[in-house]
């Protein structure tokens, strides 16, 4: 609760002054996930002598908390964008500069209770499943879309369910509706019985209204970020669309379709998977903008579906909230913070600021 209390406030400082410094986040908080770079952190001082990065920290906000936590939410990725995820605390490094120091100290992460801790109290992920149950589907590849939706939800959801993981499933035909299958759920076993329980008979009208899928689909994710900032949570979404062919119903233009994507929330992530031969593919590349693959026959639904959560999961579960207890004590007040992880040979550092006002002895 102090945590959000101390959250809360800022949230509304920066919507209001919408500005955003590089070092001291504990001043400045955005709602913008995909900020560029290193984020609102900057490059390690020269005299950590860390060398050339290959991944790259990207810090969306910090806070502290008393009596003497420092909490770093960021997202971690390689230097070509590709998101990080399965990290743990050991294999980070912290470094700390107070007023005193030439340069940084080495903090001991076991000294300090370093801990990837649950990000659910700040961060929401949400996916929205978007199918194709056009009459070619469901006559032609609805079984194997339903093994493949089912494989889809079993990578993306987590094993143990969270809160701050859900998942909608919606679809549509020809008519002039996105229809829910089913409600965001946080439960794997409710969404698999939502898929399974498809049949020959849910469509009204064969045609296919791809383009009105696209924007109505969006429009519900941009809704669901308003939802995260308005309750001061950091929201990222995922449109996942798969369709077997172009759009027939023509009520909306391709080109209204594919501004509604460029123009989206940049907290939303966009995948297409298309199927068979009457695929535009160059029209599903621009509305999957993340990420597309295409399967030649419904034999390749599986193994496309399974390519596409693998990318959604990456993507979700390359944000982090890493805390420790810091050594700092009131008094001594800001002071430099330097963050390095390393995967591999792989390694990567951003530097930022906190102030440790009121910080004591103790951290839970």
């Amino acid at each position: 609760m102090m945590m959000m209390r101390f959250l809360k406030p800022l949230f509304f400082v920066s919507i209001l002054a919408l500005v955003f410094s590089c070092g001291n986040a504990d001043d400045d908080v955005s709602l913008d996930l995909n900020l560029g770079g290193l984020g609102k952190g900057k490059p390690v001082d020269d005299c950590l002598n860390l060398g050339e990065s290959d991944l790259v920290l990207s810090i969306q906000e910090q806070f502290t908390t008393l009596p003497g936590k420092v909490s770093i939410f960021f997202k971690v990725s390689d230097v070509e964008g590709n998101p990080v995820s399965g990290l743990t605390a050991n294999q980070f490094t912290i470094y700390e500069q107070g007023r005193n120091d030439d340069c940084f100290n080495t903090i001991s992460s076991s000294e300090s209770l370093a801990r990837i801790s649950p990000r659910s109290q700040i961060f929401n992920q949400n996916t929205l499943l978007v199918l194709d149950l056009s009459n070619s589907v469901l006559s032609g590849s609805l079984d194997e879309l339903k093994t493949a939706s089912v494989s889809f939800i079993d990578n993306v959801m987590p094993d143990v369910t969270e809160e701050s993981f859900k998942m909608a499933i919606y679809w549509f035909d020809g008519e002039d509706e996105l229809h829910l299958l089913n409600e965001l759920s946080s439960s794997k076993e409710e969404l698999v019985s939502a898929i399974e329980g498809i049949t020959t008979d849910i469509s009204n009208d064969p045609s296919t209204d791809l383009y009105g899928a696209v924007i109505k689909s969006t429009n519900i994710a941009e809704e669901l970020i308003k939802t995260n900032t308005n309750n001061d949570i950091i929201g990222a979404a995922s449109v996942v669309i798969f369709t077997d062919g172009t759009d027939q119903a023509s009520r909306y233009t391709q080109s209204a379709a594919l501004k509604k994507v460029n123009d989206a929330n940049p907290n939303i992530s966009f995948f297409s998977i298309g199927l068979g031969a009457e695929i535009d593919t160059q029209v599903l590349t621009e509305i999957g903008k993340t990420f597309s693959v295409f399967a030649g026959n419904k034999e390749e639904l599986e193994t496309t579906f399974n390519d596409i959560s693998f990318r959604v999961s990456q993507q979700a579960n390359s944000f982090y909230l890493f805390e420790y207890c810091s050594p700092k004590r009131d008094g001594s007040g800001e002071n430099n913070l330097a963050i390095q992880v390393t995967k591999g040979s792989m390694q990567g550092a951003v530097q930022t600021k906190f102030n440790a006002t009121g910080f004591t002895g103790g951290c839970e």
